[in-house]
């Protein structure tokens, strides 16, 4: 019988393929032929497949008593973990392999079912309680040498979490090893449009719900494992995520908290041990989210697609009383939910814009109900202001380009309305007349967002006709003349009065003396707007202007040094930065500054 040492020294001496990465638990065998053997006369359980270089071939074992080869030829890896979660303990595995030549040895040690811990979560598993085709019960895998990277305290406190044990526990819970007491892990299906075409099927690819806690304020929230492994929704993707996607979606979501935008917010952060394979090989990571839930326009689809006006219907309960609960005396609750969550996307998006903030992916399956901005892949930051910012390189088109984001989302939101027409009136041509009125209120909301914002951001208080004109005649110049859409903004905060403020802004544009007729034209408006001296002008305006953003070349440099180094402090630094973006923070004034030419980021990437 070969122990782990033996196999490892086997491998270094070159006479098999053959390694361990983690004790018993995990195993890899390269070969050119593999057979996996289960000792006659013993229960199997509820295995029921192997998995093989990705190719998941049927074992036919479930609730059988019997001796079961299976043959892959031209095979590289056979990857053992799926054994871990299904075989029961005391089971005999025999693996052998023909390499180099032949080589046999035996695992006699017990493989236990994933391990629970008594871990600091007070579950209440909610959407755990739906019909089973809303989800499918998924047990996280296994990472091999795991080590917490961030846990964000604040963040754990408000959840009402044990802080202590997850900085003593928090490497093997967030990695998926350890499943918390309460949890009952599941992957949620759903469908969607991805730039405009339909998908029936997409489903959580590579993240597994743990469960549903309430925190200190009364709210429930969602705690999901992003890159924690395969599920039943994966298809022929790893299920795993690398390290960089996860430092981007930690800095970017923790950012637009500071910044008061509605968004899922990040916990922990985990280095798995272990590379995942994209275009180059990178370290392995999973993420911890929090949400106020992950239903989307795209679970709602789910059902229509399928023809399930009852899913439609539990789904539209589920939703009002979890995140519209003074919805339910309606007349027309249904349709009340609808309006509600235009009203709230309407609102989000308008947000986005007066931040300089491109989602870069806004597929229906990333339009979140509750009213979060959620899937930050290849989201991004304006530096220069132009509408037609395109970050994301599967945007090819540019469907989601900057100022596209208020029609995409209406035209998400139309599809969310079809899918709820059989529940706003038993006539089919009323039911499309009502969610008609309702889109096509959408763009009114989104404009009125738009435009209050707009106006708090160049110190307006009151209302008058030309301020639409004033305040687009400011983003053409800045179009035109290429200015950094936060700085201009922060700089125009301090533009009001005496002092040097003027002079910064005006050094925002390439071609100062073309802004001067639009600073005469802002202040004879300043003059009509009553109720405010100038310091308490200028303060209302840094509180919606900030001087700190995730600028994407500031989140690039954090990311090469992490995955390329080992080096986090770039990461620590640029959080506690944004942690903080409408105060002036002098020793940290190289963030705010755009990048320089050979520092710009052009394209980002979803990370999947």
């Amino acid at each position: 019988m070969y122990t782990p040492a033996n196999v490892a020294a086997l491998c270094l001496n070159g006479k098999a393929a053959v390694s361990f990465g983690n004790g018993w638990e995990t195993c890899s065998i390269a070969a050119q032929q593999c057979f996996v053997i289960l000792s006659a006369g013993e229960d199997v359980g509820d295995f029921d497949h192997v998995i093989f270089d990705d190719v998941y071939h049927d074992a036919s074992l479930k609730n059988r008593h019997a001796q079961v080869g299976a043959e892959v030829r031209s095979c590289h890896t056979i990857e053992c973990a799926p054994f871990r979660s299904r075989i029961k303990s005391n089971h005999r595995m025999l693996l052998a392999a023909t390499a180099a030549g032949h080589y046999l040895w035996s695992m006699t040690q017990a493989l236990q079912n994933v391990a629970r811990t008594g871990a600091p979560f007070a579950f209440d598993n909610s959407y755990a309680r739906l019909p089973q085709q809303f989800f499918t019960r998924q047990s996280p895998s296994q990472a091999a040498e795991p080590w917490l990277i961030k846990l964000n305290e604040p963040l754990a406190e408000e959840l009402g979490l044990d802080v202590e044990a997850l900085k003593r526990d928090g490497a093997a819970i967030f990695s998926g090893n350890l499943v918390p007491e309460g949890a009952d892990p599941l992957a949620m299906a759903y469908a969607g449009h991805q730039f405009g075409a339909f998908v029936p099927l997409l489903g959580d690819g590579r993240a597994i719900l743990l469960g549903e806690v309430i925190d200190r304020n009364g709210q429930r929230r969602d705690i999901q494992l992003k890159g924690a492994g395969q599920t039943a929704y994966s298809r022929r993707g790893d299920g795993r995520a690398a390290l960089g996607p996860v430092l981007r979606e930690y800095i970017v979501s923790e950012a637009m908290y500071a910044l008061g935008v509605p968004a899922t917010r990040a916990l922990a952060a985990v280095s798995t041990g272990q590379p995942v394979y994209r275009e180059s090989i990178l370290p392995g990571a999973v993420f911890t989210r929090v949400a106020a839930s992950h239903i989307r326009v795209g679970t709602f689809q789910f059902f229509t697609a399928r023809g399930d006006t009852d899913g439609v219907r539990a789904l539209a309960d589920y939703v009002i009383d979890r995140h519209y609960p003074e919805l339910k005396d309606r007349d027309n609750p249904y349709l009340a939910l609808y309006e509600a969550v235009c009203e709230r996307q309407a609102a989000l998006i308008a947000r986005w814009l007066h931040i300089g903030f491109i989602h870069g992916v806004m597929n229906t399956d990333n339009m979140a109900i509750s009213g979060e901005t959620i899937d930050f892949g290849p989201c991004a930051f304006m530096d220069a202001y132009d509408p037609r910012t395109v970050f994301s390189s599967i945007d090819q088109g540019g469907r989601y380009a900057y100022a596209n984001q208020p029609g995409i989302g209406q035209w998400n939101l139309a599809r969310l309305g079809e899918t709820l027409l059989p529940l706003f009136d038993a006539d089919a041509e009323r039911a499309v007349e009502l969610a008609n009125v309702v889109i096509q209120q959408y763009g009114e909301r989104f404009q009125i967002h738009w435009l209050r914002g707009m106006r708090e951001k160049i110190g307006l208080t009151t209302v008058e006709d030309g301020d639409l004109d004033l305040i687009q005649s400011l983003l053409a110049t800045m179009q035109t003349q290429q200015a950094d859409f936060t700085l201009a903004f922060r700089r125009l905060s301090d533009a009001g009065g005496s002092g040097d403020g003027e002079a910064l802004f005006l050094s925002t544009f390439r071609e100062p003396d073309g802004v001067r007729e639009w600073l005469g034209r802002w202040r004879d408006r300043l003059t009509r707007d009553e109720g405010r001296t100038e310091d308490g002008r200028r303060t209302a305006m840094r509180a919606v202007n900030p001087a700190f953003i995730p600028r994407n070349h500031r989140i690039e440099q954090a990311i090469n040094a992490a995955v390329e180094d080992g080096d986090f402090s770039l990461f620590e630094a640029l959080l506690a930065v944004l942690a903080k973006p409408y105060d002036d923070q002098p020793d940290f004034a190289a963030y705010m500054e755009p990048p320089k030419p050979e520092e710009r980021v052009l394209q980002t990437f979803c990370g999947t």
